[in-house]
């Protein structure tokens, strides 16, 4: 039985090899970038007035003219004006070019207008103020975009500036969950006593959309035969297989030997936490690098509990996917335990809890202890899971300890 370190190495060893494909501007959102985007011209692309106002040539002020005669008025978007003569000025607005023969802009509130004339009601006036030079930001070929970026708004509104209409990105993964058991029934329909209503593949499929990862839903009985042929149709037509239930010891079990047959390699079984030791995870990839047909599938098989699956969704599927992406994992976040925690076992405790911000800018974790790996409503309390290492059996309140977050 592997230690939680080595099974989440062990994924991220195994990530997918996925393509890349072109995507318009406008379906960008969210993906991750493969080919970097660079400066088709100078930011700013020209002298840009940063203020409104009236532009004049410092020289005139510092000679001690205060009052200036208005030439005309330049707006954002139009042709690049000039001061013709000696002691004039131009009107100026925000996002204009700066005019030939100015060097400095006095903001709106700092002047008097009346009769055509501009007098500047301050004495602190600097050389080339409110002015934004030309390629200060970046010069033309700069990378503004680095290949690995999630596309968020800025990064599309980069893109767009300068004339993207088109990005590389990483192609998503077809990425199928299968809910198994026959106690399970769906959502619509009113379970029978025996039987509960399938949620973990839902729970799934949401967090998979945090990625931008859209998945389909299935549902297999306990039934070996139909099992391996209904897996057998799943893993031909997608990259990535997340199983719930059915990977435990029970009779019914038959997930595991199932993924066998159907020669998908198991890299481990079982890890050394609770909860979600019965994780299974796999690859179609040989030990040799080679594959059985066309690129690795990968199978992640959850334990059904649904504390369980959503444990194990995010300390290791959701990474895997992340990586396989091209994201970097996201930065480890840590938090104090509020109250003091016991917990015998000599094996990784994942603790549900309850995140706060203090005053004093700790992050605290409230234990919510729950009742046991079914005990799904609890999770509606807890926005982190903290892992408790194996080695120790007694938290005191005030320790930090890594936590892993399941809300945005």
């Amino acid at each position: 039985m592997l230690t939680v370190t080595d099974a989440f190495a062990l994924t991220q060893q195994h990530r997918l090899n996925l393509p890349t494909e072109t995507v318009s501007l406008a379906d960008a959102a969210g993906r991750v970038l493969r080919e970097g985007v660079r400066a088709d011209r100078d930011f700013p692309p020209f002298n840009r007035v940063a203020m409104d106002g009236i532009a004049i040539r410092f020289a005139d002020y510092a000679a001690g003219q205060r009052t200036f005669r208005i030439e005309g008025t330049q707006l954002a978007g139009q042709p690049q004006q000039t001061l013709s003569e000696a002691d004039t000025c131009l009107e100026i607005m925000t996002g204009a070019m700066l005019p030939i023969g100015a060097d400095t802009i006095i903001r709106y509130e700092d002047v008097s207008i009346a009769n055509s004339q501009a007098t500047i009601a301050i004495e602190d006036v600097q050389l080339g103020q409110h002015i934004h030079p030309q390629a200060t930001d970046r010069r033309a070929d700069d990378e503004l975009l680095s290949s690995g970026m999630r596309l968020g708004p800025s990064e599309l509104a980069v893109a767009a500036s300068v004339g993207q209409t088109t990005l590389t990105v990483t192609a998503l993964p077809r990425v199928a969950l299968i809910s198994t058991g026959d106690e399970l029934v769906d959502v619509s329909v009113t379970p029978l006593p025996y039987q509960i209503r399938r949620s973990n593949t839902y729970m799934l499929r949401t967090a998979l959309a945090t990625l931008g990862i859209a998945a389909t839903l299935h549902h297999i009985i306990d039934d070996e035969a139909v099992l391996k042929d209904q897996l057998k149709t799943l893993l031909a037509d997608n990259d990535v297989l997340i199983l719930s239930g059915g990977v435990s010891a029970g009779k019914a079990d038959f997930v595991p030997s199932v993924l066998a047959q159907l020669g998908v390699q198991k890299l481990f079984h079982k890890i050394e936490q609770r909860p979600g030791k019965p994780l299974w995870f796999g690859t179609t990839a040989a030990q040799d690098g080679n594959t059985l047909a066309g690129e690795p599938k990968t199978v992640f098989a959850l334990p059904g509990n649904p504390v369980s699956t959503v444990l194990c969704a995010y300390r290791y599927v959701l990474p895997y996917l992340r990586t396989s992406l091209g994201l970097p994992l996201s930065p480890a976040r840590y938090a104090q335990l509020a109250t003091p925690v016991v917990f015998k076992p000599a094996i990784t405790y994942f603790l549900p809890v309850h995140l706060t911000s203090e005053p004093d800018g700790r992050m605290l974790a409230h234990p919510l202890p729950g009742s046991g790996s079914a005990d799904f409503a609890n999770l509606l309390a807890a926005d982190a899971f903290m892992e408790l290492p194996a080695e120790r059996s007694e938290f005191e309140a005030g320790e930090a300890f890594r936590v892993w977050p399941t809300r945005s």
